[in-house]
């Protein structure tokens, strides 16, 4: 059967319960130290005579929902060393208690660990939830108080930058690839740095970076001993961006997969002769023009005066002289009603149609543009025309798919491929020579990644430099400075992978502590949580 104090402290023994006392919200807990004497912190000397005794109230972690009171004796004891520069000092429980600390060892373990899971203010939150009131400093501080980590020297290990301020600032994180932990933090990301560091583990066997150069020559330095080996995924990216820019330097050739241009009115019905075209565009007023002509004419034959029209009509002497001089109603149709006016504008309407069909949609601008051909309009015409191309439907054209499409289907698998991407692509690749090139040496370089067949670098490098692909070719001239290292890492199992994670994870705790943190607290986190 154990007894309480067990239960609430397993990892001190030397703490005997003299009583305990539960209510539905606290535990208390009356205890004493069951050892005879303590030794003085200063001499080291064991000392049995008491001097005094006090209480101590160290705040503890809850247990079962209730908050735990520890009411605990603690003995002072004189120091038997009279070269001692103490005379009386305080023992401490191991396990339980330190100088000065209001909490329990368990509890300060407790709020360290929250403060590296969650950092300071969700920390404070978290440690609120199970009965805690902390501050938010108060748990960096713990986290930052933490002894550091004991870590051997790893034998194969992964570098990698992080931004400390992104675009200025970084430095530089070291993982041990076979555990996938991380072993140590450098504020910056200098090769002299990293040299430094690596020189002081001469163990290292394998050293897994990007191709930065700053980590190739502090690796060289620091471990010529160590093979160093270069990411297949930053190799396979940089491919990536090297074909985008090839296809997109021949855009021109993507055209052949436009659909072929249908002539113009051959889907059109034919106007019909017999219908003659209305010579206005509104019925309603050509309709009240007729009757107003038929009134002015009738009246005048029956000998009424225009004058006497017009009192009678409520017509202006203006009006009445237009009706009365018009012999037709027809002749009345002029200004916006007239059908096909002729306009100032007629002759240089196509070549404001192949302007606004180039992009160009500003009036002012294109006005500009026609008063240097001769236009002796207004504005306003020019912005009328072009307010109603605007609101009118504009055709659907078809566009050629885009280089960056393009490029995806040369970088995937021919089998993931749908048929009409398939089809595409072999229409685009018979058409331009380079870029049937190009999907040849891409796909050669993604059997040597995937088989780790890293020996025919060589001849791929050769092969790249017969064709007409600058883009290739600045791509081969990067990876043959870095020869040796990319040929490791197209044939060693090892990669960069895990140190693209722990870069992210960086990410996260940085976002956590809201700037808060410096470069210690920062690498106390890492290193720990």
């Amino acid at each position: 059967m154990l007894r309480l104090e067990e239960l609430l402290f397993p990892s001190v023994a030397d703490v005997t319960a003299l009583s305990v006392y539960v209510s539905d919200e606290t535990v208390r807990i009356e205890a004493c130290s069951a050892t005879a004497g303590a030794p003085c912190p200063g001499c080291g000397r064991q000392s049995s005579r008491v001097h005094s005794s006090y209480l101590r109230f160290p705040a503890d972690v809850p247990s079962a929902g209730r908050r735990v009171v520890l009411c605990l004796r603690v003995r002072r004891f004189f120091c038997l060393d009279a070269a001692c520069g103490r005379r009386t000092f305080v023992e401490q429980v191991p396990g339980l208690t330190r100088r000065y600390s209001r909490w329990t060892e368990r509890l300060r373990s407790t709020l360290a660990m929250v403060g590296l899971a969650l950092a300071g203010r969700a920390g404070a939150r978290m440690a609120s939830v199970f009965g805690v009131s902390v501050s938010r400093s108060t748990v960096l501080r713990l986290v930052d108080l933490l002894p550091e980590p004991d870590a051997p020297a790893p034998r194969v290990v992964g570098v990698d930058e992080y931004a400390t301020r992104k675009g200025r600032v970084y430095g530089t994180v070291l993982v041990d690839v076979e555990s996938r932990r991380p072993v140590d933090l450098l504020p910056d990301r200098e090769a002299s740095s990293l040299a430094k560091w690596l020189a002081k583990r001469p163990g290292i066997e394998v050293v897994c970076r990007d191709r930065a150069p700053f980590f190739a020559e502090g690796a060289t330095a620091g471990a010529p001993q160590a093979t160093q080996v270069a990411d297949r995924w930053h190799l396979w990216h940089n491919l990536s961006e090297a074909a985008e820019q090839a296809v997109a330097r021949h855009r021109q050739c993507l055209r052949v997969l436009l659909p072929e241009p249908v002539e113009e009115g051959a889907d059109e019905p034919t106007p019909s002769k017999e219908a003659p075209a209305a010579p206005w565009k509104s019925d309603k007023f050509a309709n009240r023009i007729r009757t107003r002509h038929a009134t002015v004419h009738a009246m005048l034959k029956a000998g009424h005066s225009r004058r006497s029209i017009g009192r009678q009509l409520h017509m202006t002497h203006r009006t009445v002289k237009s009706l009365a001089d018009a012999a037709r109603p027809e002749d009345l149709f002029t200004g916006q009603y007239q059908f096909n006016r002729a306009s100032a504008l007629d002759e240089y309407k196509p070549y404001l149609d192949d302007r606004w069909n180039e992009g160009c949609t500003n009036a002012w601008k294109l006005w500009e543009e026609i008063i240097l051909l001769g236009y002796k309009g207004s504005y306003g015409i020019v912005s009328a025309y072009i307010r109603k191309k605007r609101t009118s439907p504009r055709p659907v054209t078809a566009r050629p798919p885009s280089p960056r499409a393009v490029a995806g289907w040369i970088l995937r698998r021919p089998e993931s491929l749908t048929d009409n991407e398939q089809l595409q692509l072999k229409a685009v690749l018979a058409e331009c020579p380079e870029l049937d090139a190009l999907t040849r040496h891409v796909r050669s370089f993604a059997q040597m990644l995937t088989e780790r067949q890293g020996k025919r670098l060589p001849q791929w490098l050769d092969a790249v430099r017969q064709d007409d692909l600058p883009s290739l070719h600045t791509l081969a001239a990067g990876i043959e400075r870095d020869r040796d290292a990319v040929i490791a890492g197209l044939t060693l199992p090892w990669n960069s992978g895990v140190v693209e994670g722990h870069v992210n994870r960086i990410k996260m705790f940085k976002r956590q502590m809201f700037g808060r943190a410096g470069f210690r607290l920062l690498r106390k986190r890492v290193l720990l949580a």
